[in-house]
């Protein structure tokens, strides 16, 4: 498989998917230390976590949810994800910055007016690591489904991270259109110093970070031009598929309503239908982006995981 990057004059760079990581892996956390299991079926190993963790929640109008479905109060969580992993610990997106916290308004500008953020200081994703063991020098991976607001807060927050994002919404992100311009905050994403691992849409479409099984990152474009979706499959709990913001609720997931922010319905419905399909053939438990009824069936860390 190969990824597709670009270089500073626009020409279209092609490197195995084997390099991810290698170039500069002196510069990525060691892989942790763990029993390794001998593994189950397809590679998948034995001593793979994953904890579902939570920053905050948003309180929000359900229209900006289920599109064009009304005017009531709708509060909804902001997930993010930890994979324990022998190659590596991986954080998934890492929810609302810490910043949010501490002046919402004043990070995230006239956004509170439609999401308004509910968040301790303490709900930040480098302490909630900490919670299970996991110090920010122990990440070996960030890996972003996209890049809106309440999806950054690990950019940056972990020294010897590499960042995984899709090309397309990394610069989408610096330069969105009009509409979509009030989900990026600058401020999280354009720092200094960053280890970046760019996608290729389509061309990557399925990447397996590890090679092994465990985590595959499906291109799911709509909700934002670069979107992914993530499928992680677990030694006992089996395929679990983090649909992200590509399943906002049960509701868009039944084709029922498209989430109430979107760039492309066309696109958000195909990639739906595509998930469905993924969800089927590999029988996985689905895990929408925001949905405050589901979510509260799923373990939650610190205290539980999947495995």
């Amino acid at each position: 498989m190969k990824i597709v990057e670009f270089d500073g004059r626009g020409q279209k760079i092609e490197t195995d998917s084997r390099s991810v990581g290698a170039a500069r892996s002196s510069h990525l956390a060691p892989p942790p230390t763990l029993s390794v299991g001998r593994g189950l079926g397809r590679g998948v190993r034995s001593d793979v976590q994953l904890y579902m963790f939570q920053t905050g929640t948003l309180r929000t109008k359900t229209k900006y949810i289920k599109m064009n479905q009304g005017e009531d109060d709708f509060e909804i969580p902001v997930p993010w994800y930890l994979i324990k992993h022998p190659k590596g610990n991986v954080v998934i997106d890492g929810g609302n910055a810490v910043e949010v916290a501490l002046d919402k308004r004043g990070h995230w500008g006239a956004a509170v007016d439609a999401y308004d953020p509910v968040m301790d200081a303490r709900d930040n994703c480098v302490d909630q690591c900490r919670s299970v063991g996991v110090r920010p020098e122990d990440v070996r991976y960030v890996v972003q489904s996209h890049l809106h607001l309440d999806h950054t807060g690990a950019i940056g927050r972990f020294p010897r991270a590499e960042h995984i994002v899709q090309r397309m919404e990394y610069e989408y992100a610096f330069n969105p259109d009009w509409f979509a311009a009030a989900g990026y905050i600058r401020a999280d994403f354009d720092r200094p110093n960053l280890n970046w691992k760019f996608l290729g849409g389509e061309y990557t479409d399925n990447f397996d970070l590890f090679g092994d099984g465990v985590i595959r990152m499906i291109f799911t474009p709509g909700h934002s031009p670069g979107h992914q979706s993530f499928l992680v499959t677990l030694p006992n709990s089996g395929p679990i598929l983090l649909a992200v913001d590509a399943v906002y609720t049960l509701d868009h997931w039944n084709d029922k309503a498209l989430p109430g922010f979107v760039c492309s319905a066309v696109d958000a419905v195909h990639s739906v239908a595509k998930l469905h399909k993924i969800a089927a053939d590999a029988n996985a438990l689905v895990v929408p982006g925001h949905d405050p009824d589901l979510w509260r069936t799923f373990r939650k860390a610190p205290s539980a995981f999947y495995d």
